[in-house]
């Protein structure tokens, strides 16, 4: 019997194909190493995308900010592997 807390359904989205940028890779360098970033970024993707780190904005294309703000995570691994998956099934 599987219990409503190990199941969770995954929601698939269909987007452009995106490779990973050095903005993406720079949005997950800065919530590694800054715990309050990291928290602003699975709380409110948006907001956090919007105040940047360090007073330094991220230069990501429309789809790569599309897909970080449509992530819905527990934790910066989860989040890491959703954008992973999706990155990985657009091939």
């Amino acid at each position: 019997m599987i219990s409503s807390l190990s199941y969770q359904p995954q929601l698939q989205m269909k987007v452009a194909p995106i490779e990973a940028s050095n903005g993406l890779s720079r949005v997950f360098a800065a919530a590694v190493v800054n715990r309050q970033f990291c928290q602003m970024l699975l709380q409110d993707p948006y907001y956090a995308l919007q105040n940047g780190y360090l007073g330094e904005t991220f230069k990501l294309s429309d789809e790569e900010r599309d897909l970080i703000v449509s992530i819905r995570a527990e934790s910066l691994s989860d989040f890491a592997r959703q954008i992973n998956f999706v990155l990985g099934n657009q091939a």
